[in-house]
Formats: structure tokens, C-alpha cells, sequence
């Protein structure tokens, strides 16, 4: 009766330290697989369960140790009831059964089990155990920590580090490939991707890679009579215009029309011969070609201000940015009355693209989800020039990254036109 007796309370001891282990391997999985950009927003409506969770996960070492402390422990302690047990029955042959025995019902209960319901269900399942996980994480604390200084005391000699934790590029890589992960398919989706990979792309690019180059300026000269300036500045589609004196990299003011504007209506509608078009006009800013687009966005929010000239380590102009230029990086094209659908590309009906030599690779890779190389041109024209490394003549054909570039158009030493065909479904250089 005894021995009955003492069997039946260890296997409830053996059911109870099974039931633990699922626990402690359940909770593992829910929250290392919960995410916590998600239980964050919850923590921040007043969740209580989400902010234990949060908190755990910031400190995912200590976390880790004492779960798998905990496990261990009922596990180790599971299979030495369940073998002095059976001994007790079967004799010296129960250490056999009992390892049999142990490890279906661990690997089946403990182990498959807990772990496939908290995969399924990870935020749920984290916000569940997290009050208990928080109270073992305190109460094995000390155990943990001189299980960490163990490990970092034997990692120490080969140069390994114990430390837990992603460096920033490592999560600007999960984060692009969360981005790319993001469910759902059409056109929708497609530019809500193409917007968070813009995002994270402002601190690489650089404005020289989507400035508006000199060449597409407009400009206006300020010693020419202040009636054929005012005439080109309202015919102009432009609001900001620079002002040059005597050699365009003379830049000495914006003006902005509508200051102008303001100048003509206070002077009857005439243009005021006393006006000084250059007092008018706002200081130029000037803003080296290497800036990046993060860091110019910043720049364009605290200075209150729309535009800015670039130009190179010599002090000559390149070109203009505007606050438009970054923004349509992030959402695409801005068009209004004056602009034209993505300018300088028009699809042919055999499939092939004619391209003016100035369209930007970035522009064309975010339109036509092309991966078209960025990183040694900033335009069509210029990816043709590094990969043929000569000036091309009209009527010259180029097989690369995907596509087959012809030569259409060339002025002097400039290629204005092309025509690109995929040379895949996909053309994506694959």
C-alpha cells in the first residue's frame, strides 16, 4: 500500500514538473517570436502585460538564462523521479524504461506541444506568462548572473562576445527584410514597400543623386532690365528662382515669385523700375553635393526653408534641391498642373522604353520595380558611360544588368536618348 501510495504521488510530482517544462518552453518561444514594435504600441494604450513583456525582452539575456535554468531544473528533476521510480518496480532495467518513458513525454508534452500552440499564438501567449516569467526572472537572477559570468569567462580567451543584442546595421537589415516581407499583393502594397524602403534609403543617398542638375535650371540674370526678368520669371513654372550676376556660378539670391508678385500689384500691375531684384530676393544657401538626404531633411525642417544649392568641393554649381525632391523620394512623384507624368520615359508598344539620358536610375527603379546598379552614376546616361568605359555612337547596342541599352540620340558628348528593352520578363538583371 505504501509503495503504491508513494508511486502515485511521484507520478502526480512527474505530471506536475511536465506540465512546468511545457510552461517554461512555451513561454521561450512566445517571447523570443512576439514582436516587440507591436506590444510596444499596446504598452503605450496602457497595457500592463505588453510593458512586462517589453521590458523582458529588452533584457533577453536574463530572460533566456533563467527560463532555460528553470527548464533544466524541472526536467533533470522529472527524470530522476521518474528513474528512481521504476528501479523501485523493474530493478536495474528501469533506468532504460525510464529514459524511454521521459523522453516521449517530454519531447511530445513538454517540448512539441507548448512550442507549436505558442508559435501560432505568440503575442497572446507572451502577454500570458509574462507576469509569471518576470517573478522567475527575479527569483533565479542570481543564478543567472553567475551562469552569464561563466559563459563570458569562458568565451573571454577566443575573442567571442557574450553580449546580446543587433548593432544598427544589423537591424536596418531585419527591418528591410520585414519591409519585404509585408503581406498582400497590387499596386497598394507595392507603394506602401516602396515608401518604407525610401525611409530607411535617406541616410545612403546622397543629393547629388536627385538634385535638378544645372543644366535644367532655370536661372535668371540679374543685371538684365527688370521688365524681360519679370516676364521670364511669371512665364516660369517655377516659384523659386536663383539669380546669377555675371557667370551662373555667381549665384547672389532666390527670388521668389511671389515676391515679386507683390511688388508689381503694390506698383499698379507694372513692374517698379526701382526695384532692387536682388534686395528682394532671399540669401542663397549653399549645401555641399555630398549631404545626405536625411540629413538635409533635418536641415530643411529646422531652417524653415524649401531650397537649397548644391555645389561641389570646388564651390561651382551643380544644381538645386528642394524639400519636394526629398519628400517624392519617400511617396513618389508630386505632380501638379505643371508637371508631366514621370518625364523623359515613353513605353513603346513591342515593350521597350525610350529614355532621355538625364532620367535618374533611382526614379526608374522606383517606378518600374527595377534594380538597376545606383551606386557608380546617378543617371541612364551615366550607367551607360561607366559600363561601356567609351562615349557610345548612335546606333550602339549594350547588353547589361538585365537590359539591352541602344543608342538613339547623342549630342556632342552627351547621350540624350535611349531605348531599353528587357532582356527578361522580370528585367531585373537576374
Amino acid at each position: 500500500m505504501d509503495l503504491d501510495f508513494d508511486l502515485l504521488l511521484t507520478g502526480g510530482a512527474i505530471l506536475i514538473l511536465i506540465v512546468l517544462s511545457g510552461f517554461f518552453s512555451g513561454s521561450e518561444t512566445a517571447l523570443t517570436a512576439t514582436r516587440e514594435a507591436r506590444l510596444s504600441q499596446q504598452a503605450r494604450k496602457g497595457s500592463r502585460a505588453a510593458q512586462i513583456v517589453v521590458d523582458l525582452k529588452h533584457r533577453s539575456d536574463t530572460l533566456i538564462g533563467a527560463i532555460l535554468i528553470g527548464n533544466n531544473i524541472v526536467n533533470i528533476f522529472a527524470s530522476a523521479l521518474a528513474t528512481s521510480a521504476l528501479i523501485r518496480i523493474f530493478g536495474e532495467s528501469g533506468v532504460v524504461y525510464a529514459t524511454i518513458g521521459m523522453t516521449v513525454l517530454v519531447v511530445i508534452f513538454a517540448e512539441v506541444l507548448p512550442k507549436t500552440v505558442a508559435i501560432n499564438n505568440p503575442d497572446r501567449v507572451a502577454l500570458g506568462v509574462a507576469p509569471m516569467i518576470r517573478f522567475v526572472v527575479l527569483v533565479l537572477s542570481p543564478f543567472t548572473a553567475a551562469v552569464q559570468f561563466v559563459v563570458r569567462a569562458v568565451l573571454r580567451p577566443f575573442g567571442v562576445r557574450a553580449e546580446a543584442g543587433l548593432g544598427h546595421d544589423e537591424r536596418e537589415e531585419e527591418l528591410r527584410g520585414l519591409i519585404e516581407m509585408h503581406a498582400g499583393a497590387g499596386k497598394e502594397v507595392d507603394h506602401e514597400r516602396a515608401m518604407l524602403r525610401s525611409i530607411l534609403d535617406l541616410g545612403d543617398v546622397e543629393v547629388a543623386d536627385i538634385m535638378s542638375h544645372r543644366r535644367n535650371v532655370r536661372m535668371l540674370d540679374a543685371d538684365q532690365p527688370l521688365d524681360s526678368l519679370s516676364d521670364e520669371a511669371l512665364d516660369s513654372q517655377f516659384s523659386r528662382l536663383p539669380l546669377y550676376r555675371g557667370d551662373q556660378d555667381n549665384i547672389v539670391g532666390i527670388l521668389h515669385v511671389k515676391v515679386l508678385l507683390r511688388a508689381i500689384r503694390a506698383h499698379g500691375g507694372k513692374t517698379p523700375e526701382d526695384l532692387d531684384i536682388v534686395a528682394a530676393a532671399s540669401p542663397p544657401w549653399f549645401i555641399p553635393d555630398t549631404t545626405t538626404l536625411l540629413d538635409q531633411l533635418q536641415s530643411f525642417r529646422e531652417r524653415r526653408e524649401h531650397f537649397a544649392v548644391v555645389i561641389d568641393e570646388y564651390g561651382s554649381f551643380m544644381g538645386v534641391v528642394t524639400l519636394e525632391d526629398i519628400l517624392e523620394e519617400i511617396v513618389g512623384d508630386i505632380l501638379d498642373e505643371h508637371d508631366v507624368q514621370f518625364a523623359g520615359v515613353r513605353p513603346q508598344p513591342d515593350g521597350s522604353y525610350l529614355v532621355n539620358g538625364t532620367v535618374t536610375i533611382r526614379d526608374l527603379n522606383r517606378e518600374f520595380e527595377w534594380n538597376l546598379p545606383d551606386e557608380e552614376a546617378a543617371t541612364i546616361a551615366g550607367l551607360v558611360l561607366h559600363e561601356a568605359r567609351r562615349i557610345p555612337d548612335v546606333g550602339q547596342e549594350f547588353s547589361f544588368h538585365g537590359f539591352r541599352f541602344r543608342i538613339l540620340r547623342r549630342q556632342r558628348n552627351q547621350i540624350t536618348l535611349l531605348r531599353l528593352t528587357a532582356l527578361s520578363p522580370a528585367g531585373d538583371g537576374g
